[in-house]
């Protein structure tokens, strides 16, 4: 049986988002003046951060407690946001339009795109299946604070973060990281 989505379901909202980052994306195919360049990527570049950072502090440590295959899709996801995050500060070492402008937001776009696909049919589509509609509520309405708090305000460490130990970090605080070290893939599911 389908559940429907609210619009402050986390799930949506993430989805709002790529959907967002898509049209944006497009829209720079559209432009030379570096002006109007930077109209477009600057918030694009932004929210690029701000939308990871706040995944990776609001979304995957639920995704970790009560998905299927939560941890790779996990890892996946988390060294995505390194691989985009990285396009995104290497376009800001370059002047906007330039060859190695267009290059590094080429990088950011591919990775980008590759994370949104994989995230929608698996992480996304695993965390609706698995958490009840008033989580995914609740989770959505800190996900929409966290980009409101977040957005034109330079204040996040949007650093690449170690994907194995970001997990271990998560396991640790939720009680189930064993002391062996491994991941123990499907030992989260349902964990508080």
């Amino acid at each position: 049986m389908a559940v429907s989505t609210t619009t402050d379901d986390i799930t949506s909202l993430i989805l709002d988002d790529h959907d967002w980052f898509r049209r944006q994306f497009a829209r720079l195919d559209d432009i030379t003046d570096p002006t109007e360049l930077a109209k477009v990527w600057q918030p694009l570049a932004d929210l690029l951060d701000v939308h990871a950072r706040a995944e990776e502090e609001i979304f995957y440590p639920h995704l970790l407690r009560r998905g299927d295959d939560a941890e790779e899709e996990t890892l996946d996801a988390i060294g995505d946001h390194n691989d985009i995050r990285d396009g995104v500060h290497e376009a800001a070492r370059h002047p906007i339009g330039s060859e190695a402008w267009f290059e590094a937001v080429h990088k950011a776009r591919m990775a980008n795109s590759e994370h949104m696909a994989e995230e929608e049919d698996e992480g996304l589509a695993d965390f609706r299946r698995n958490a009840d509609p008033g989580l995914r509520a609740e989770l959505g309405r800190r996900f929409a604070e966290f980009k409101r708090r977040h957005a034109g305000v330079r204040d996040l460490d949007v650093s690449d973060i170690d994907p194995q130990e970001y997990v271990e970090e998560i396991e640790a605080e939720i009680g189930t990281r064993p002391s062996d070290g491994s991941l123990r893939i499907g030992s989260l599911k349902d964990k508080d």
